[in-house]
């Protein structure tokens, strides 16, 4: 199977996360609408046009379509998660990630190696006005874990859009030959079978 590259694959612009995971999203590209007019400095990030997913959306302020960010090691994400919906698990090579809980309720996965030298698992629920942070190169997603959806604002310290530098589960597990997947996982190559071989930008995606 070809290399797959995940940039490629999401164009100039899917846009805020935040993850990343499994299945069916169909993201457009993001939109890359400039700063209100009158100001440089301002943008309007909670009516921008969105990228729609099967379980959310997300909306971003990054060096592409708010210029001031340029150099600057920021970018902002708006993303919404509706209930069932599941940001797809992603890890960053070269940005931290800090979630603010705008409302509703979140369920949050953290996989990263500590200085014991070992690895640690987090799982917890985070809710409105609590703050998430994500170590630089941590395996990490989440999800809604409400009956409503989920809203939440996610700061990285890199200027480019998220996806540049989001390496997600579908794409990972699609770099991988089925013989090495089998052999890592002790099973079959045919335990495979259901995943599907081509890559789609998933981003966000929500429970069947």
């Amino acid at each position: 199977m070809p290399e797959m590259n995940r940039r490629t694959a999401l164009g100039t612009g899917a846009g805020v996360i935040g993850a990343a995971m499994a299945g069916g999203g169909n993201a457009p590209a993001a939109a890359t609408e400039p700063a209100q007019q009158g100001s440089p400095h301002l943008f309007p990030l909670t009516t921008s046009a969105p990228s729609e997913y099967d379980g959310g959306s997300l909306r971003g302020a990054h060096e592409q379509n708010f210029p001031v960010l340029a150099g600057q090691n920021g970018s902002v994400y708006f993303v919404t998660l509706e209930v069932g919906g599941i940001r797809e698990p992603h890890w960053h090579p070269s940005a931290w990630e800090l979630t603010f809980i705008i409302s509703g309720k979140a369920k949050w996965t953290i996989l990263g190696t500590h200085a014991d030298g070992g690895y640690h698992n987090d799982v917890f629920t985070a809710e409105q006005g609590d703050l998430v942070f994500i170590p630089q190169g941590f395996f990490h997603y989440f999800e809604n874990a409400g009956e409503q959806p989920l809203q939440v604002l996610v700061v990285f310290n890199t200027s480019s859009i998220e996806p540049n530098d989001d390496i997600g589960i579908m794409g990972s597990l699609n770099s991988i030959p089925r013989d090495v997947l089998a052999a890592t996982f002790g099973v079959p190559a045919s335990a495979f079978d259901q995943v599907p071989t081509e890559v789609k930008p998933v981003v966000i995606t929500r429970r069947k």
